[in-house]
């Protein structure tokens, strides 16, 4: 009698547990479209064919769900000499495999005509299935767009109109394709060309490769119910505004956001979700080979070589800021500040190659330093180091990562060290009145960083 009591009450247990189960589940009903979201992808090997697994894995979880990709700029990295080497042979194979999965857009970056010519790199894009937008970049030969500015998007029961915009800013082009180019200020465009866009549109979605600067201009343009994603920063956050969101998927496809959407009497709502994809996460197979024989056939004896070892492995997040933390010693400085777009990928655990070296610092050049009152130091350091929880009020300007002492104090002076770069745009990023800097051509970014490897 006992044992038959212990069995009825675990069957009971067990149907009340399963029915919760179920009913939970249907409590949670499937959204009505997903859309998958990435920017500034920059070439990421190692994240590469783990980012095409995910879209699979995606589809899966969802099945009958409409899904679609929309990549918002940089796909390409000059800097990463396989890539440049096969001419975006990954890349493109990316592009073929995404537009046979699910419909897939790319907006057109400042990074995206790496390899070619500007109509060549968007006639190939397009010849992968993908639909390509460039709404302000102007062919000025006949003041026409390289591609439209806006496209249709079929989520199952429901239409999209997505419009794509490109940063202005003609120095963050490859040197060789900027008299191929007259841009048009994506402000200015959307200005005049948003509105009548989007006006009608029953789910209007924003793709801008132009910087949180502009987009901050710009989104005050959108409808309510917009999904407006942000590029070119390398940030990563998620920002409402009423029913529209806006989000920054961050960079080297350390993340993606997913964005689910949902229609009711009330309109279009997106919940956004960002996941982490790591190195080690399930890789598409064919596209997995494709890269380990690219790598194998382009990468030289030089590439390969060991520079510097670390004790753990470091995301990009984390890799960036041990750059600026060498710098920041090699110039015996108590502050150094560096773009965030100076760097990619992370670095791997143990023994780190000159391939593994130039994908985690992008760019190189001698260092700069100046004397600084600590009250403008501090005014600089409130808006740096910006990740996911930073204020919508603290986010201005450039994304700047710093490393500093945890005080300042005003009226005390700081030597301060930053590269070539912020000492050619300080105004960009240090403010209106920036700093006298001054050149120490022996000092170096990257050979910082390889004398904090090699300690």
């Amino acid at each position: 009698m006992q044992i038959g009591r212990i069995v009825f009450f675990r069957f009971v247990i067990f149907g009340f547990l399963f029915s919760a189960a179920v009913f939970g589940r249907a409590a949670t009903p499937a959204p009505d479209a997903i859309v998958l979201i990435a920017g500034d992808l920059h070439s990421a090997y190692d994240r590469t064919a783990q980012f095409l697994a995910h879209v699979d894995r995606l589809r899966t979880e969802n099945l009958g769900v409409p899904v679609a990709v929309l990549i918002n700029g940089d796909t390409f990295e000059l800097g990463n000499a396989v890539a440049k080497r096969s001419a975006g042979a990954v890349e493109f194979a990316l592009f073929t495999a995404l537009a046979a999965r699910v419909p897939t857009v790319v907006n057109l970056g400042n990074h995206e005509p790496e390899f070619h010519a500007v109509a060549e790199t968007v006639a190939k894009i397009q010849a992968t299935g993908v639909i390509v937008l460039a709404g302000n970049v102007l062919n000025p030969s006949n003041r026409q767009p390289y591609a439209p500015a806006t496209t249709r998007l079929k989520l199952g029961a429901h239409e999209a109109v997505v419009v794509g915009l490109t940063t202005d800013r003609l120095a963050t082009f490859r040197l060789a394709v900027r008299p191929e180019l007259d841009l048009a200020d994506p402000v200015g465009w959307a200005q005049q060309h948003l509105p009548a866009l989007l006006r009608a549109a029953p789910l209007p979605i924003v793709l801008a490769h132009t910087g949180l600067k502009a987009d901050r201009a710009i989104l005050p343009l959108v409808p309510d119910g917009t999904l407006f994603a942000g590029a070119h920063d390398h940030l990563r956050f998620v920002h409402r505004e009423g029913r529209t969101v806006y989000v920054h998927s961050g960079s080297w496809t350390e993340f993606i956001s997913i964005a689910r959407l949902r229609v009711t009497a009330a309109g279009p709502t997106w919940s956004v979700e960002q996941q982490r994809i790591a190195p080690d996460d399930p890789a598409d197979k064919t596209l997995a080979a494709l890269i380990r024989a690219t790598l194998e056939q382009h990468l030289t004896t030089e590439e390969t070589a060991v520079v510097g070892r670390t004790t753990r492995a470091l995301g990009p997040t984390d890799a960036a800021l041990f750059a600026v933390e060498a710098a920041r010693r090699a110039a015996g400085a108590d502050c150094a500040l560096v773009g965030a777009t100076t760097f990619g990928a992370g670095l791997p655990a143990g023994e780190v190659s000159r391939f593994a070296l130039d994908a985690c610092v992008r760019f190189d050049g001698p260092l700069f330093t100046a004397e600084v009152d600590g009250a403008w130091l501090q005014q600089l350091l409130a808006r740096c180091n910006q990740g996911p929880d930073t204020p919508w009020a603290n986010r201005a300007g450039e994304n700047l990562v710093a490393a500093a002492p945890a005080e300042i104090i005003p009226g005390r002076r700081y030597r301060f060290v930053t590269t070539d770069w912020v000492a050619k745009n300080a105004k960009n990023y240090l403010g209106e009145n920036p700093p006298t800097l001054a050149e120490q051509p022996a000092l170096k970014l990257k050979g910082a960083v390889m004398r904090a490897l090699n300690p």
